[in-house]
C-alpha cells in the first residue's frame, strides 16, 4: 500500500527518533533574527599554499589540485574568499570543489571546512562507492538564513568534520537548479509540512531523499530546538547504518508520492470566468482591510493577483477588485517594502503593514511590481503609481545593470557593519544621529516626519524609512502645496541620503544572469518605455535582448544562466516563456523583428522540447534535460508566473498579431491541460481575460524618416484596453509580412502615419487621428 504524505512524515520522524530523544521536527526558516554572523574578508584574497579539504576528507588527488589551481588562478582581484579559516598570511585553509563553479552562490562555500561537491553523476557514484548517504544542502546567493547556516554549521570544525567522515555533501544553487530545488522542495513538505531555505536533505545513492529540514541550527538548545545539526547528523548516520530497509521504504514512498504530485495531469474542464469569479472572491474574503494585501504576516505582493484585478476593474468596472487594488499598492508604494530613498521593493514584508522588509532586493520582483504599478497608472493616471515604475527601473538601471547588457539576480539583505559582522538590513536603515550628519536641519525634520524616524527604530534600533500618513496629510501638516510639492521636496533629500548610503559597506549583488527574470526586466521596460516615453528604457531592453541572444543562445538553444563568461544549465519553461514575452514587447516598442524573431524561436523551443503530447500541456523541463525523481509540471504561479501561463499569453499574443490558427489552437490546448488547476494560475487568467475583451490588432505604418509618437500616444491613452501592436516603416512592410501576413495591405495613406485596428481580421477604417483611434481602442 502506498504512504500518505502525512505517513511519510511520521515513519521519518520515527526513523530519527528511534536513533535518540527529545528531537523536536525542524521548522521552516524564519523566527528570531539571528545574532550577526561574521564572515567578512580581506578585500584582496591571498593564495592558499597548498589546496587542502576539509576535516575528516579524503585528501586531494593531483588532477583536484591542478583543476583548483587553474580556477584560482582565473580568479578577479575582487573575488573574496567567504571563510573565517584562514592562514597567519591570510589565505582560506580550505577549498573545495565549489571554487570550480560560476555561481555565486556555491563559491560563497568554496572554502567551508565541509568538503562540498556540486551536484552531478560523480558525487553520487562516491556516496553508492563509500555506502553513505548524500547530505544535500539547497540555498541560493542572498538568503539571509542560508548564510546564518553556513557560519553557525558548515564553518563549524566540528560539524564539519562528521559530515565529512559520514557522508558526501553536495550543495546546490536552487536559482541555477531550480527543477532539482523543486523536486526536494515538495520532498521537504511531505517530511516537515511546509519548506524554505536553506533547505537540508538526506538522500540515498539514487537521489532518494529519507529525511529533510530546513535550517537547523548547530547544537541542541539553539534557537529553541532541542536536537541541532550534529545530533541530527549522528542519529541519522545511525539510522542509515542500522534501520536500511526503514531508510529504503521512507525513500521509496517519498519517491512515489513526488511523482504522483510533479508529474499529475489535472482533471476536468477549465472555466475561466467561474476560476476569475473564485480568484477575486479568494483575495477579497481574506484581504486585510486596513493595510491591504492579505491579513497575516509575512506579506508577499504575489498573495494578491493584483494585475487581474486591475484588468477587471477596467474591464467590468470590479468596485471590491479596484477598491483592494487601490489600498494593497497605496500601502505598498508607502510602506518599508518599497525603498523609499533607492527605489524598487524588497522580497516581503516580515508584518502585516508592510513596514519591516525582509531585505533582500530581488530582480525578478522589481520587475513584475514595476508592470503592475504601470498597469495602475494606466487605469487610474495616478502620478504616484508613475512615480514608483520610474523609481523601480532605476533602481534596476542603477544598481543591477551589467556591463555588456542584461541585469544582476539579487541584492542581499545582509551587509557588513562597524564590527566586521553581517547584519541584516544594515545599508539602508537609519538611525536619528545618522541622519542629523549627512541632512541639513530643514532636511531633517522633513525627514523624521515624512519617514516616522524615532530613537527606538524598527531593526535593532536602527529605523526603516516608510511614508505612514498619507501624502496629503503630510503635506498639509507641513504647510506644503499638496503631494506634489511634498515629492518636489524629497528629491534633493532622497538624492542626498542615497549618496550617503552608497558610501557605507554595500551587499552582495550576485551577478549572475538569468534568463527568466531579464525577460521579466525586458517586458517591464519596454512596455513602461513606451508607456511612459522612456526612450533610454527602451534602449536597456533592447542591451538586455541583445546579450540574451547572443550570449545566452548556444547551437539555437537557450541556457539559463550566464556567469563569468559562461552560459550555462539547460533553460526551463519559464526563461524560454519569459524571455519570448520580453522579447514581444520590445517588438512593440520598437518594430525591429529580429525580437520577433527571437520571440517565434523561444516559443517553437518549447512546443519542440516542453510540449506534452499526451495532454497538450507543458513540462516544466526540457525533453532532453537531466532525468530526477519527476519530471514536473507548473501546478500554480507563485512569487513569479509559472512558465505555463507566461506561455500560454504568448500563444494569445502571436495568434491576434499572426492571424495564424495554430497559435490559437495551442492555447487552447495548454488551457485545457490545466483542467480544474486552472483558477491556480493567476496570470493564465490575466491572458485568457484579455482574450476573452477581443484584443485589437494595432498597425501604425508610417512613411520612412517619420514619427509615430502621436500615434503610439494615442494607443497608451487607451490604457489597459487589449490590444497586440505593431510599427512599421513602409519600406519593411515585405519583410514584416513574411512574419505577420495581416500586415502585408497596410499603407500609410496621404504620407502620413497611419493606425490600422483589426479584430480577428475585421478592420475598421484607417485612421491618421490619434483621438479616434484611441476611441477605437476603448469601445
Amino acid at each position: 500500500m502506498a504512504l500518505r504524505s502525512h505517513d511519510i512524515g511520521v515513519l521519518a520522524l520515527a526513523l530519527l527518533c528511534a536513533c535518540g530523544r527529545d528531537v523536536e521536527e525542524p521548522e521552516a526558516s524564519g523566527g528570531a533574527r539571528p545574532v550577526p554572523v561574521d564572515v567578512a574578508s580581506p578585500p584582496r584574497p591571498v593564495r592558499p599554499e597548498v589546496f587542502a579539504a576539509g576535516p575528516g576528507a579524503p585528501p586531494y588527488d593531483e588532477a583536484l589540485r591542478a583543476a583548483l589551481e587553474e580556477a584560482w588562478a582565473a580568479l578577479p582581484a575582487s573575488y573574496a574568499p567567504r571563510t573565517r579559516h584562514r592562514t597567519d598570511a591570510g589565505a582560506p585553509r580550505f577549498t573545495n570543489r565549489l571554487l570550480l563553479s560560476t555561481s555565486p552562490y556555491l563559491r560563497q562555500h568554496a572554502h567551508n571546512p565541509v568538503d562540498w561537491h556540486p551536484w552531478s553523476d560523480a558525487a553520487f557514484e562516491i556516496a553508492r562507492r563509500l555506502g553513505r548517504p548524500v547530505l544535500l544542502s539547497v540555498g541560493y546567493s542572498t538568503c539571509h538564513w542560508c548564510h546564518v547556516m553556513e557560519a553557525e554549521s558548515f564553518e563549524d570544525l566540528e560539524i564539519a568534520a562528521y559530515i565529512n567522515a559520514h557522508t558526501v555533501p553536495i550543495k546546490v544553487d536552487r536559482e541555477e537548479r531550480p527543477d532539482v530545488d523543486a523536486v526536494y522542495m515538495a520532498a521537504v513538505r511531505r517530511f516537515q509540512g511546509d519548506s524554505g531555505w536553506p533547505m537540508t536533505l538526506w538522500l540515498d545513492a539514487d537521489g532518494r531523499p529519507w529525511y529533510g529540514a530546513t535550517y537547523l541550527p548547530p547544537r541542541d538548545g539553539e534557537r529553541g530546538r532541542s536536537a541541532g545539526l550534529l545530533t541530527v547528523l549522528r542519529r541519522l548516520d545511525e539510522a542509515w547504518r542500522t534501520q536500511p530497509g526503514k531508510v529504503d521504504a521512507v525513500g521509496a514512498a517519498v519517491v512515489t508520492d513526488l511523482q504522483a504530485e510533479l508529474e499529475r495531469a489535472p482533471d476536468g474542464e477549465p472555466d475561466v470566468q467561474a476560476a476569475i469569479d473564485a480568484a477575486l472572491a479568494a483575495a477579497i474574503a481574506g484581504a486585510d482591510e486596513t493595510w491591504g494585501g492579505l491579513r497575516g504576516a509575512p506579506k508577499f505582493p504575489s498573495h494578491l493577483p493584483l494585475r487581474l484585478m486591475l484588468q477587471e476593474a477596467h474591464r467590468v468596472g470590479h468596485g471590491d477588485a479596484e477598491r483592494l487594488a487601490r489600498l494593497t499598492l497605496d500601502r505598498m508604494e508607502r510602506g518599508g517594502l518599497h525603498d523609499q530613498v533607492g527605489g524598487g521593493f524588497h522580497r516581503y514584508s516580515t508584518d502585516p503593514r508592510w513596514q519591516v522588509p525582509h531585505f533582500e532586493k530581488m530582480l525578478q520582483d522589481n520587475a513584475l511590481l514595476a508592470e503592475t504599478c504601470l498597469d495602475a497608472w494606466l487605469v487610474w493616471r495616478d502620478d504616484a503609481h508613475a512615480r514608483v515604475v520610474r523609481d523601480t527601473l532605476g533602481f534596476l538601471l542603477r544598481d543591477m545593470a551589467q556591463p555588456g547588457g542584461g541585469f544582476a539576480s539579487a541584492l542581499d539583505a545582509d551587509s557588513v557593519g562597524p564590527d566586521g559582522a553581517l547584519q541584516e538590513g544594515r545599508w539602508l536603515t537609519w538611525t536619528p544621529a545618522e541622519l542629523s550628519d549627512v541632512l541639513s536641519p530643514a532636511d531633517l525634520r522633513l525627514a523624521m516626519v515624512v519617514y516616522g524616524i524615532d530613537e527606538a527604530g524598527d531593526v535593532d534600533g536602527r529605523s526603516v524609512l516608510w511614508r505612514e500618513r498619507p501624502d496629503a496629510e503630510v503635506a498639509a501638516a507641513l504647510g506644503l502645496d499638496g503631494p506634489s510639492a511634498l515629492h518636489e521636496a524629497l528629491g534633493p533629500l532622497n538624492r542626498t541620503l542615497l549618496a550617503a548610503r552608497q558610501a557605507r559597506p554595500q551587499p552582495l549583488l550576485d551577478d549572475k544572469r538569468v534568463a527568466a527574470w531579464n525577460g521579466l526586466a525586458i517586458a517591464a521596460l519596454a512596455r513602461a518605455g513606451l508607456a511612459l516615453d522612456e526612450p533610454a528604457w527602451i534602449a536597456a531592453a533592447e542591451d538586455a535582448a541583445a546579450f540574451v541572444l547572443d550570449e545566452m543562445v548556444v547551437d539555437g538553444r537557450l541556457r539559463r544562466i550566464w556567469h563569468a563568461g559562461q552560459a550555462r544549465h539547460a533553460a526551463m519553461l519559464e526563461d524560454q516563456a519569459d524571455v519570448a514575452s520580453g522579447l514581444l514587447a520590445l517588438y512593440s516598442a520598437t518594430g525591429d523583428v529580429r525580437w520577433l524573431d527571437g520571440a517565434l524561436a523561444r516559443c517553437a523551443e518549447i512546443e519542440d522540447h516542453h510540449r506534452d503530447p499526451a495532454t497538450g500541456g507543458l513540462f516544466r523541463t526540457p525533453d532532453d534535460a537531466e532525468a530526477l525523481l519527476a519530471r514536473e509540471r507548473d501546478t500554480r504561479d507563485g512569487a513569479e508566473p509559472s512558465g505555463t501561463s507566461v506561455h500560454l499569453e504568448n500563444l494569445l499574443r502571436l495568434a491576434a498579431l499572426t492571424g495564424d490558427a495554430r497559435w490559437g489552437q495551442r492555447a487552447d490546448a495548454v488551457t485545457r491541460s490545466l483542467g480544474d488547476d486552472l483558477g491556480a494560475f493567476d496570470h493564465a487568467l490575466l491572458a485568457l481575460d484579455w482574450q476573452r475583451e477581443g484584443p485589437r490588432e494595432v498597425v501604425l505604418v508610417r512613411p520612412d524618416g517619420s514619427s509615430d509618437d502621436a500615434l503610439v500616444r494615442a494607443v497608451v491613452d487607451a490604457g489597459l484596453a487589449a490590444h497586440v501592436l505593431v510599427r512599421v516603416e513602409e519600406s519593411k512592410l515585405e519583410a514584416v509580412a513574411q512574419r505577420l501576413p495581416p500586415v502585408a495591405d497596410k499603407r500609410a495613406l496621404n504620407g502620413r502615419p497611419t493606425a490600422y485596428v483589426c479584430t480577428r481580421g475585421l478592420c475598421r477604417a484607417p485612421t491618421d487621428d490619434p483621438a479616434e483611434l484611441t476611441r477605437l481602442l476603448r469601445r
